[in-house]
């Protein structure tokens, strides 16, 4: 039963699955993962995985196809994406309908209004249904971009959305809706952290993917340790055998041939301090079989749960987690934009005005991150165990009106160490950067709290920050003044435009240091600059840097 005129072929479309009340959801059918290819399986459990050897993002190759699709040419679009969808579906339709006919502004607007949520239902079952192999193009590329009606759009935006590359070639954490949600159904990914209860300890699948991070993130510790354990040993290595070589030189005797000096008094020094040496060098040696064995123990862990993982199969687990997911989504959506902006969930021309550089596609957000990681050497790198370990967040592409990205966990609340955190970013900002900036200053505030934790207000970047922000009397949410001047320092400060506070300044020349380009380009610049040069150096030489 439905109160909207519909087009008999697209009723028909929208019948193929019976319908009892008005939010019956799209029943999730399980991928039959058995039946995936053997690469698909080997790299499902480690999808999250950070490679810890790699130190930047790699340059854009494409941006844009060449030759664009024909996707959103097709007569059927539309109908493909509303079809097998039931009421939720029709009720989309029906109010759509009504508002694109609409001359009054304030029907037009009370329509709008009601287009949100009806929008927000259906995606839920595209969300259900973008986890199956079998999901057409047209679904998830209307979850994808929240492209309904392709001639909502003008041709130029079409065309400019029909050569958007599809999958994703750079191999890095960056995920359009449908991947995500892909992703997250197939158990590949964790949901995103909520205030709601664990999963029952009768879902094995939840629970070995739990434990699974755990142990992936005691491997690359314990891979990351070893390797700097071993990087000891060869220095050690090096100055026993220079001083080897320098107390096995003798000079010769004059007047008697073959003879040789006997030890001078350096000599018999560095003689003595061999013997020390080999006992440092024999306690090192002592200390890397342990982190070898260590390194053994979490490779066999982190083995056994992967087979584990893949031989529970996932089942309601995966449904569970996926409406779990699609909420958080769905709040995320309403974030980026606040509360007084454009909720309107649809890609129209209506509002929809980015250009080619501007538009949040995956390879744009890449190279945006790949110019603030040139600038702020250390944006994604977080420390353990005086070791300095660069890992990405996993980054999930809104398609929204937003302005503002931010940091939904700054990392995984079952793998501290070093798994990625998640920031959400709009797609279609009026500033790419900028959404993606306040993104990533919400990351470096949060990574640097957790790290101070109970001393966040005391110590390091958040603590300094504090203090200035408590000496200056200022009111208002302190996480947005950081996030404000954040934006300064990376726009204004690195060109050598003061804008920022002197003190908020230091601090952040301290603990959010600019590569060492940048800081040769602004040295010479003012005098500010030469000051906070000279600073490092101090540090450097008192070895408290």
């Amino acid at each position: 039963m439905s109160d909207f005129d519909l087009d008999p072929e697209l009723a028909a479309l929208l019948d193929d699955t019976p319908v009892t009340t008005q939010k019956s959801p799209q029943k999730f059918q399980k991928p039959d993962l058995m039946a995936s290819s053997a690469a698909a399986s080997s790299t499902s459990v480690s999808e999250g995985g950070v490679d810890l050897s790699v130190t930047s993002f790699a340059p854009i190759g494409k941006f844009f196809e060449d030759k664009p699709s024909k996707l959103y040419d097709s007569p059927d679009y539309y109908k493909k994406v509303l079809g097998g969808e039931g009421q939720a579906a029709a009720r989309l339709h029906g109010l759509l309908s009504k508002y694109l006919a609409c001359k009054d502004p304030k029907d037009r607007g009370v329509f709008r209004q009601q287009i949100i949520s009806a929008y927000w239902d259906f995606a839920a079952q595209l969300a259900a249904k973008t986890a199956s192999p079998s999901c057409c193009s047209e679904k998830k590329a209307a979850l994808r971009f929240g492209l309904l009606l392709p001639s909502l759009l003008t041709p130029e935006q079409k065309t400019l959305f029909a050569t958007i590359v599809e999958k994703n070639e750079t191999g890095e954490p960056v995920y359009y809706l449908d991947e995500w949600f892909n992703s997250i159904a197939h158990g590949r990914i964790n949901p995103s952290g909520t205030d709601e209860v664990k999963a029952s300890r009768k879902d094995d699948s939840a629970r070995f993917v739990q434990l699974l991070n755990k142990a992936e993130g005691k491997l690359q510790s314990a891979e990351n340790l070893l390797r700097a354990k071993s990087t000891e040993r060869l220095r050690a290595e090096d100055e026993i055998r220079k001083k080897a070589d320098a107390v096995f030189q003798h000079e010769p005797l004059a007047g008697i041939s073959g003879a040789r000096a006997a030890f001078t008094d350096g000599q018999k020094r560095a003689v003595a301090e061999l013997g020390e040496m080999l006992k440092k060098l024999l306690a090192l040696d002592k200390e890397l079989n342990g982190f070898i064995s260590d390194c053994s123990a979490a490779e066999a862990d982190v083995r056994s749960l992967k087979q584990k993982v893949e031989a529970s199969g996932g089942g309601e687990t995966n449904l569970s987690g996926l409406s779990a997911e699609f909420d958080t989504v769905r709040q995320m959506a309403k974030m980026t934009c606040g509360r007084q902006g454009n909720h309107f969930p649809v890609l129209t021309r209506e509002y929809f005005h980015s250009t080619q550089r501007e538009i949040g596609t995956r390879e744009n957000v890449l190279e945006t991150l790949r110019w603030i990681e040139s600038v702020d050497v250390e944006a994604f790198c977080r420390v353990y165990k005086s070791q300095l370990n660069r890992i990405p967040p996993f980054v999930i592409l809104i398609p929204s009106y937003g302005d503002t990205g931010f940091c939904w966990e700054p990392f995984d609340r079952y793998n501290r160490v070093t798994s990625r955190g998640r920031i959400a970013v709009p797609m279609y900002a009026k500033s790419l950067k900028v959404a993606v900036l306040t993104a990533v200053a919400d990351l470096r505030w949060q990574v640097a709290k957790e790290k101070a934790s109970y001393y966040w207000m005391e110590e390091g970047l958040t603590g300094n920050y504090y203090q200035w922000y408590q000496a200056k009397k200022l009111k208002g949410d302190l996480k947005d003044y950081f996030i404000n001047d954040y934006l300064l320092w990376m726009l204004k400060e690195s060109e050598g435009i003061q804008k920022l506070d002197k003190e908020v300044r230091g601090i952040f020349w301290r603990y959010m240091p600019f590569s060492k380009e940048v800081k040769e380009k602004l040295k010479p610049r003012a005098l500010v600059y030469q000051e906070l040069c000279q600073r490092d150096l101090n540090r450097e030489m008192s070895d408290g840097y």
